[in-house]
C-alpha cells in the first residue's frame, strides 16, 4: 500500500486567530512529481480552489506556479490575515493512489488540541470539509473525543458551525465545516437548496461563486 505522508509542516504562527484545517494534499506532492500550475505550499493543486477563492475575495493577484515567488505571496497573505494551516492527517496508508479521503487507511493525526493550546490566540478552526467519513470534521471529532471533549451545534445549516470548551479557564473554540474548495464536492453543491435558490435567479452563478460567498464570511 502506498504510504501518503504530508509533506509540510504545520503553518503557525503565535498572531494567528484561525487555523484552517484539511486532511492531505494530493500524492503528487508527498512524492514530489509536482504538475505545472501547482504551487509547492499548503492547497497549492492547481486543482484545488482555495487559494483561488482567496484570491477572489481579497484580490491578492497570486502566482499559480511552481515557484518561491508563488509560496511568498501566499505565506505573506496567511501572516496579515492571522491565518495558521494545519491539516489534522499526519500520514494514511492507500490501496489506490488517488486524493480521496474515503480512501484513506490507518490514518495518523496530528494532535489539533495540542497546536490549540501551544498558539493560544486561535479561537476558530476552518475544516474544508465537513462530517463525512474522514473529513477534516470527521477525525476531529474523533479525536477530540478521546480527550472528552465535544461539539456543541451553534448553526446547523451549511456550513454548519460548532464550539467546544477548552480548558481552565474556559476558552471557547468555534469550528466552521466549509463546502470542501474541490471539484469532487460541486455534486454536493448543485444539490443544495441555498445554490439552486440563487442559480435561479442568477443563470450564470456556478458552484466556485457560491464558495466564494460562503468563504467570505469567515475568512
Amino acid at each position: 500500500m502506498f504510504l501518503h505522508t504530508h509533506p509540510y509542516p504545520p503553518f503557525l504562527f503565535h498572531r494567528a486567530t484561525k487555523m484552517i484545517v484539511g486532511t492531505l494534499p494530493p500524492p503528487r506532492f508527498t512524492q514530489g512529481e509536482l504538475k505545472p500550475g501547482d504551487v509547492n505550499f499548503c492547497y497549492g493543486s492547481r486543482d484545488g480552489q482555495l487559494w483561488r477563492i482567496l484570491d477572489t475575495i481579497f484580490d491578492l493577484n497570486l502566482s499559480y506556479e511552481t515557484s518561491e515567488k508563488a509560496i511568498e505571496e501566499r505565506k505573506q497573505f496567511l501572516h496579515e490575515r492571522g491565518i495558521a494551516i494545519c491539516d489534522i492527517v499526519a500520514s494514511a496508508r492507500r490501496q489506490k493512489v488517488d486524493a480521496s479521503d474515503l480512501g484513506m487507511k490507518d490514518i495518523e493525526l496530528r494532535d489539533i488540541v495540542g497546536y490549540l493550546r501551544e498558539y493560544p490566540n486561535i479561537n476558530t478552526l476552518l475544516f474544508t470539509g465537513g462530517n463525512s467519513a474522514n473529513g477534516p470534521e470527521y477525525l476531529f471529532r474523533k479525536q477530540i473525543k478521546e480527550q472528552g471533549l465535544r461539539l456543541k451545534a451553534v448553526v446547523t445549516e451549511v456550513p454548519r458551525i460548532h464550539e467546544f470548551q477548552l480548558d481552565l479557564p474556559r476558552r471557547t473554540i468555534r469550528t466552521v465545516s466549509l463546502t470542501a474548495p474541490s471539484g469532487a464536492a460541486n455534486r454536493a453543491v448543485g444539490s443544495m437548496e441555498a445554490y439552486k435558490a440563487i442559480k435561479a435567479i442568477r443563470p450564470d452563478f456556478n458552484t466556485f461563486d457560491f464558495r466564494v460567498m460562503q468563504y467570505k464570511s469567515f475568512f
